[in-house]
């Protein structure tokens, strides 16, 4: 990062970015990553659909986020009534939050696509011919522009802030572009997002799970609203995360660092944070084939944050998503952590609960040095015949390091999406996404697809 960076500098450059980067320029590279993050997405967003938050979010959105004016409506996804564009993305976006199964960025300890996502499903609606690869040359934009901000507000601020404080921007950023916005009102609509993006408090939610979650439903509401506003004349700039001379060294490799290829793809729906255990339990339980009986005792050493995570057997699908022993039980007494297992009768599993209670939880410096940039940790497990079993310092996959491949996203995709879409519907959604960057691809193939009810 240049020294001499300054905020006029990114004041002309962000603007640029988003509005005249042109899609051929956009990596290969970038646009196939960003078209598995839209699979892996929408496959969490359509497994939420069931769950109480999504049946809530949506009834809010047609509550609370209604319009009367067509241009400015958008379906709900798996529902087909219409909202606000900013309504339809708010409810998929606070949906697929409470799946904690998202795609995520290491440097910003939080999510992008959760948001981006949402909000392109909503504002490429009506959009007739609007092209595979433009469609996803928006997306790998948005998730540009979100992960610099979120990078930008951390390094600035002293609490840790939820997604939606930061992925607002990239909101605006893949709106902006999609619908021709002037560079003028964009820097507002980034102004007016960042100002009223959901600040909120990342550790409270951790410390008591709600279906508030990582406030993207929020982040994306604002996005939306923000935009909308800004083409009305409201004014908001600067957004200092963008502008700011403190933070102008994070957005010089803006066009030259892509860090689309840098967003991890999460192979449990659990919070990143307790993966590194959960990925060296498996390891373990796979060399020495133990059993959930032949555990005594099992201890965690990962990084603070993580040893944060609640620490007793999840009462609801909230906490289980959240809950660090948990999760390592799971994959100690069956060796996989399926949607099943985070809730309904799996929230009250003699055999998870039993290894739950004989779980402890420890702060290890040297994986605190390696956060943000990885979540590191190590397991020991100890028999009831006295054997200890310990792993190797683990690093959680799925991110630039251990990346899941193209075979094991699709499975992950089918294996959420299915279950509510019946294969066949499932498939044909896998295959409009997958073809998204070849020639003479539509974005409404997919579109179309997501708009009725399963």
């Amino acid at each position: 990062m240049r020294d001499d960076a300054s905020s006029s500098d990114a004041t002309a450059r962000a603007p640029l970015f988003i509005l005249e980067t042109p899609t051929e320029t956009v990596p290969e590279t970038s646009l196939v990553h960003a078209k598995l993050c839209l699979l892996d997405t929408l496959g969490v967003g359509i497994a939420a659909h069931p769950m109480e938050a999504g049946r809530i979010t949506r009834e809010a959105a047609l509550r609370l986020y209604g319009t009367s004016i067509a241009a400015d409506q958008a379906p709900l996804m798996l529902d087909g009534r219409m909202a606000s564009r900013a309504g339809a993305a708010f409810a998929l976006a606070t949906q697929t939050d409470n799946l904690d199964a998202h795609d995520g960025f290491a440097p910003t300890k939080g999510h992008i696509g959760c948001a981006v996502v949402p909000a392109l499903l909503a504002a490429a609606h009506g959009m007739t011919g609007l092209s595979g690869r433009d469609a996803l040359a928006a997306v790998v934009i948005g998730y540009e522009v979100a992960g610099r901000t979120g990078v930008s507000l951390h390094a600035t601020v002293s609490d840790y802030h939820t997604s939606g404080a930061w992925n607002a921007l990239g909101v605006v950023a893949l709106a902006a572009r999609l619908w021709g916005m002037g560079a003028d009102q964009l820097r507002e609509a980034l102004g007016i997002a960042e100002y009223h993006g959901p600040r909120s408090q990342m550790m409270r939610e951790i410390a008591n799970p709600t279906m508030l979650h990582d406030g993207s439903g929020m982040g994306a509401l604002v996005g939306l609203s923000a935009v909308a506003m800004a083409e009305m004349g409201f004014t908001g700039a600067p957004a200092i995360t963008v502008e700011g001379d403190e933070v102008a060294g994070h957005w010089t490799d803006l066009g030259q660092r892509w860090t689309m290829e840098e967003q991890y793809i999460k192979p449990y729906p659990i919070c990143r944070w307790a993966h590194a255990p959960i990925d060296a339990m498996q390891a373990l339980r796979a060399a020495h084939r133990f059993g959930a009986g032949d555990i005594e005792r099992i201890e965690i050493q990962s990084f603070h944050n993580a040893v944060q995570l609640f620490p007793v057997m999840p009462a609801t699908t909230s906490e289980a998503q959240y809950s660090l022993p948990f999760a390592v039980a799971v994959m100690a007494a069956y060796g996989s952590i399926s949607l099943d297992r985070i809730s309904g009768e799996g929230l009250s599993d003699p055999l998870v609960t039993d290894l739950v209670g004989r779980t402890g939880m420890s702060a290890a410096q040297r994986h605190e040095d390696r956060f943000p940039a990885g979540r590191w940790a190590d397991v020991a497990v100890t028999l009831r015949d006295g054997t200890t079993l310990q792993s190797e310092d683990t690093n959680a996959r799925g991110g630039p390091d251990g990346p899941l491949s193209e075979a094991e996203i699709r499975e992950k995709f089918l294996s959420y999406a299915a279950p509510v879409l019946g294969d066949e519907r499932a498939r044909r959604v896998e295959a409009a996404v997958l073809s998204l960057d070849e020639d003479g691809a539509r974005f409404e193939a997919v579109s179309d697809l997501l708009i009725a009810p399963p």
